[in-house]
């Protein structure tokens, strides 16, 4: 939203010069006549200014009823009498008619400036001292047409004029201002003196500001519109390749402001497209209609994103009609903040009106009596909290820093824009190769989100400008503890390297949870630790390391549950280790009797692999049965050593009694034959 722009109207003091006239009597002599000389002062002219808005002429007729009185008093050697006055009335004005009673006054402009028309009101007969005459005065206040931010515009739709405390002197009160509109106007007046309107028999509003203490610093400003049926003009403009259907409606006495503001967004709003990097997204057709503000800080632009409408005032430049275009991209939704949608909607507004070659469009400049007056940005309120300038400074600021920013982002910038469209979030992970990965959210950043979205989408720091333009003292203390969890976060992401730190560390930086993200990151880091002694032990051990730990790191288990599960790998390699350190060097003859039938260098192996897979139980296991099956294999061997040898024995032992046995049994066989020989 754009505030009310200043169309060049302000209070305007009204002189008025009498040039007196007077009478010199020489010492009294009987039937002597006078003879005239100049008199110093003592003319008033007290004026009952009434002011009628006639729409249908495109005027506002004036009806001044003046009083001229001449407060000098005769002597017996001076008479004292005024003929002509000088009045200054509004600029433009035209039509001018004098009227008296008795008398016949005249009326011409004197002089002609852009401040006033300096009237000669020429009384027709002297105005002796004492006395008074009222004279009728009217002129016309014509539309003049012309520009768009003329202060003078009176039309079925539209009226806006300033109305004067006429005559007096200065200091000198008197006279009265009454102004009338014709019925169906809402009205808005900028004044001190006016009373509450009333309505007449014939339903015309009444303004009156009763006896003037000043005339000459009355001033009022109206500013009315009246309900039309807006006449539609439809636009189709091409951005991006894609047509965009536009909806313009103008009041039907206005068709300039339409033709105006048509070319301008034909021509503006493709520059917008190009400048800002991002393509159309508004999914219905775009509504534009002229308006007036209907306050005295009220706006020159306004965009209603729900409705698809902009509202653009009938004087609105090109400045702000670019500017409110703009909003069709920075409309919220793109960005938190209303400092950051205002001021990149201007920045961006200059930059398409460049392109296309309007010319000293330069939006709202930072004066130095600005600089005075603005807060820090995140103080500046929604629109109309804040008055006058201090309003003013803060759409200057916000134009500042936003130039400021997009110098330093460069071509850049539009890569931060299109993260944002897309819902990415700041402190992206590393994205995997199929482009796995990549965080989002459905919320449009604050201040917060867009510092940390420039950085990252830029590589270039702008903290410095948010501390000087944006954060108010209260939070200025959170920039330096972002500074120190940031350079914390970025080293541990370097140390960590494939390692991907878990969203919650992330989530944690992304809402500015400073404490809770060095928390995590202390964690990180004892998880680290851990891992780099895993890989030492795993290294000098000559087996492969798991991904297991690095899975408990990354996923939501978290730190804690990865240095477990290094403190596991640790003792399942220990295991290993001792394992292997068991293996023999040469193994003697009873180990090697020993081992006879046994594989440990196998199940060692089945260890390593077990091991790599993460299969920390079948590591121990595997590595405790071959550390089991070296250690006992000298008892083994001898065992079977003198197994063997028993068995060999009995065996020879069998051998030789079953040799006895067979010996014996021969003998046997043949000692009954011998004797019977015998």
């Amino acid at each position: 939203m754009r505030r009310l722009q200043r169309i060049g109207v302000g209070a305007m003091l009204v002189a008025l010069v009498a040039s007196p006239v007077a009478g010199l009597f020489p010492a009294a002599v009987p039937g002597s006549a006078p003879v005239a000389v100049a008199a110093a002062s003592g003319l008033t002219m007290n004026a009952d200014a009434r002011y009628v808005v006639d729409p249908a002429k495109h005027r506002v007729h004036v009806r001044v009823a003046l009083t001229a009185t001449n407060h000098r008093h005769d002597t017996k050697t001076h008479r004292y009498f005024f003929d002509l006055a000088y009045l200054a009335v509004q600029p433009g004005t035209t039509n001018f008619k004098i009227t008296s009673s008795g008398v016949k006054p005249r009326v011409t402009v004197q002089t002609k400036t852009t401040k006033s028309n300096v009237l000669r009101i020429e009384f027709g007969k002297q105005l002796a001292a004492g006395s008074s005459r009222m004279f009728i005065l009217t002129f016309d206040i014509p539309d003049p047409g012309g520009a768009a931010t003329r202060p003078i515009r009176i039309g079925t739709s539209l009226v806006s004029f300033g109305a004067w405390g006429l005559g007096g002197n200065e200091g000198a009160a008197g006279g009265s201002v009454t102004v009338v509109f014709p019925p169906g106007f809402t009205i808005d007046v900028t004044a001190a003196a006016l009373h509450e309107p009333t309505t007449d028999a014939a339903g015309n509003a009444v303004y009156a500001s009763g006896p003037l203490g000043d005339p000459l610093k009355f001033f009022a400003y109206f500013v009315a519109d009246r309900p039309s049926a807006l006449k539609e003009t439809p636009l189709t403009l091409s951005m991006d390749g894609q047509s965009v259907p536009i909806a313009l409606r103008a009041w039907p006495d206005d068709p300039a402001w339409a033709k105006r503001v048509g070319t301008l967004l034909t021509r503006g709003m493709p520059a917008l497209s190009k400048a800002i990097g991002l393509p159309w997204t508004v999914g219905r057709p775009l509504v534009i209609e002229e308006a007036v503000s209907r306050s005295a800080t009220g706006f020159a632009g306004r965009y209603n994103p729900t409705a698809g409408r902009i509202e653009i005032a009938y004087y609105a430049g090109t400045f702000v009609v670019l500017h409110e275009a703009a909003h069709a991209w920075f409309d919220g939704s793109l960005l938190v903040d209303r400092w950051a949608s205002e001021g990149f909607a201007s920045w961006y507004a200059i930059q398409a009106a460049t392109a296309i070659g309007e010319k000293n469009v330069t939006g709202d400049l930072l004066t130095p009596a600005l600089e005075k007056l603005r807060v820090p940005l995140n103080a500046w309120g929604p629109a109309g909290a804040a008055a006058g300038d201090a309003e003013e400074a803060e759409y200057a600021a916000s134009l500042k820093l936003a130039g400021m920013v997009a110098e330093r982002a460069g071509p850049d910038m539009a890569n931060v824009w299109r993260m944002i469209r897309a819902g990415q979030a700041a402190y992206q992970p590393t994205v995997d190769g199929d482009g796995d990965g990549a965080e989002t959210t459905a919320v449009a950043p604050d201040w917060r989100g867009l510092l940390d979205l420039l950085e990252d989408g830029t590589g270039r720091p702008f903290a410095d400008l948010w501390g000087a333009w944006v954060v108010r003292p209260a939070e200025a203390g959170l920039l330096g503890e972002r500074a120190a969890a940031r350079e914390r976060y970025e080293a541990v992401r370097t140390r960590a390297a494939d390692w991907r730190l878990p969203r919650v560390v992330r989530d944690a930086m992304r809402a500015w949870q400073f404490d809770q993200a060095t928390e995590l990151l202390d964690g990180a880091d004892r998880a680290l630790d851990d891992r780099e002694a895993v890989a030492a032990a795993a290294r000098t051990a000559g087996i492969g390391v798991p991904d297991t730990m690095r899975i408990a790191f990354e996923g939501e288990r978290g730190f804690a549950a990865a240095s477990a599960e290094g403190a596991a790998e640790l003792a399942a390699i220990a295991t290993y280790r001792d394992a292997a350190a068991s293996r023999p060097a040469s193994p003697d003859l009873l180990e090697t009797i020993g081992l006879w039938n046994a594989e440990p260098n196998h199940v060692l192996d089945a260890a390593a692999l077990a091991f790599a897979a993460g299969e920390l139980e079948a590591t121990v296991q595997d590595s405790a049965l071959a550390e089991a099956t070296w250690r006992t294999a000298r008892d083994i061997g001898r065992n079977r050593v003198i197994a063997v040898t028993a068995s060999l024995a009995a065996l020879l032992l069998g051998g030789w009694l079953l040799f006895r046995w067979f010996r014996d049994r021969k003998v046997r066989r043949h000692r009954p034959a011998m004797a019977r020989r015998g």
